[in-house]
């Protein structure tokens, strides 16, 4: 595995209790070595439940997940949608903190530590942390790092979110404010962010919390991924409507605070193109399928 975040973590004294969910669905090929390392993740293992919910899979995912054994805690979700695989994994357990990633993710070694951490300050609603590639990886992979920023998406963007493959909250907040959306199959991540954002939480960004990502690879891969999120974003920005007007307004009546600096690779104003080409695709469509 790759270890470009071997920092120690901060002994936690009371470690909180962890539910760690994925929701997989057809996972059969990046399931394994996720699961490989979330159990050999550093955390005490008698405050960790790792869960792995099956979105009614049809290729080998159930052969994989069976197994594991007893190492791993398997529920079966029937409604399709990451949103209620999720809410399936929070719902059957009882943990302190509920942590999530994704299939397709491999976890550092010290993840989970640095994650939580940051929800010992009780206004702290969500926590994300650092979304690096899987190495090694082409300039496209490379380049999807810049799309799953957290840094960016918490430091920078008004309103914050945090991405559910790197995400981590304490349950009483989740509960209070509401689970994910199963309404939504896609950016339910966004809109629970809004909702804790405007229940007056703090979404934290932990940067030594680092989990590699099995990005896009190839040009249709990222114009695809720029067409999901222009399609699905239409319906969370309806929802929370007002709330990103109020949001928006106060921004704009703040002081405005200098650019960051970003370095740039030659390739990518091209790739971020193809990726907003597409977003700009799956804008249009959302906007006829409303109109139709």
């Amino acid at each position: 595995m790759q270890s470009g975040a071997n920092t120690p973590a901060d002994p936690l004294p009371d470690p909180p209790r962890v539910a760690l969910i994925v929701a997989v669905y057809n996972g059969q090929a990046t399931l394994r070595a996720c699961l490989d390392s979330l159990l050999r993740l550093d955390y005490p293992a008698e405050r960790l439940e790792v869960v792995c919910v099956d979105n009614d899979s049809t290729d080998a995912t159930p052969r994989i997940l069976a197994s594991f054994g007893e190492r791993l805690r398997v529920l079966r979700e029937s409604t399709r949608g990451p949103a209620a695989a999720r809410n399936c994994g929070i719902r059957q357990t009882r943990s302190d903190v509920v942590a999530l990633t994704d299939a397709d993710c491999v976890v550092d070694r010290q993840w989970l530590r640095h994650l939580v951490a940051p929800l010992r300050d009780p206004g702290v609603g969500i926590v994300g942390g650092k979304i690096l590639s899987v190495q090694p990886c082409n300039a496209i992979e490379a380049f999807g790092e810049r799309i799953h920023d957290h840094a960016r998406a918490l430091n920078e963007i008004t309103p914050p979110y945090v991405i559910t493959m790197n995400w981590a909250a304490r349950r009483a907040v989740l509960e209070r404010v509401g689970l994910f959306n199963e309404a939504l199959r896609r950016s339910s991540d966004v809109d629970c962010s809004y909702r804790m954002v405007d229940a007056g939480y703090r979404l934290a960004y932990a940067p030594a919390a680092v989990i590699y990502h099995r990005n896009e690879r190839t040009p249709w891969g990222l114009m695809h991924e720029g067409y999901v999120h222009g399609f699905h974003a239409p319906v969370v920005q309806q929802l929370h409507a007002a709330f990103l007007r109020r949001v928006r307004a106060e921004r704009a009546a703040a002081p405005a605070a200098p650019p960051p600096q970003q370095t740039e690779r030659w390739s990518d104003a091209l790739l971020w193109s193809l990726f907003r080409f597409g977003k700009r695709v799956g804008r249009l469509h959302a906007s006829w399928g409303r109109q139709s």
